[in-house]
């Protein structure tokens, strides 16, 4: 009986909104991204997405998102390497609840994909600030959306794989 209680208990999920983010890890300067400087960066519209699980099926669409691109904030870090380096980082995106997406460098700055990677500032009409979820990361060409779609990113910490 308690099996099919723990199978039918489905865990409400809490959000701690964020309103800045850390960049940090392999860099020579830590980075704080707040609301204000992420509002210096050009404004894009993104269009509408329907966010899929891992499997595909359909979880939810949001509309009108507008973003930011994440290689244009990537852009100020210095890496403590040179560019023949580059193809070794990678990118550990967390959420303030845990949730974690990996980017590696190739990834987001040598493939059409990161052309597409976003922080999301404005969605179904409201602004990122005013929603539980607040800072969001979304790859828009993902076919899974859902999989690396990051709720109050927190912190990018730049890495290297050694």
């Amino acid at each position: 009986m308690l099996c099919g209680f723990g199978a039918l208990a489905q865990e409400k999920t809490t959000y701690k909104p964020t309103h800045q983010f850390i960049i940090s890890g392999d860099i020579k300067k830590e980075l704080v991204i707040t609301m204000d400087s992420l509002n210096s960066y050009p404004l894009k519209n993104l269009g509408n997405i329907k966010v899929t699980d891992h499997v595909g099926n359909f979880k939810h669409g949001d509309e009108n998102l507008k973003g930011v691109l994440l290689k244009d904030i990537l852009n100020h870090s210095q890496f403590n390497a040179t560019p023949h380096l580059f193809s070794q980082f990678y990118f550990l995106c967390t959420g303030s609840d845990g949730y974690k997406v990996v980017y590696s460098w190739n990834e987001l700055f040598n493939t059409e994909i990161g052309d597409h990677v976003y922080i999301v500032l404005e969605k179904n009409g409201k602004k990122i600030a005013d929603l539980p979820e607040s800072l969001q990361m979304v790859s828009m060409l993902d076919q899974k959306t859902g999989r690396r779609y990051l709720h109050n990113l927190d912190k990018i910490i730049v890495e290297q794989a050694r």
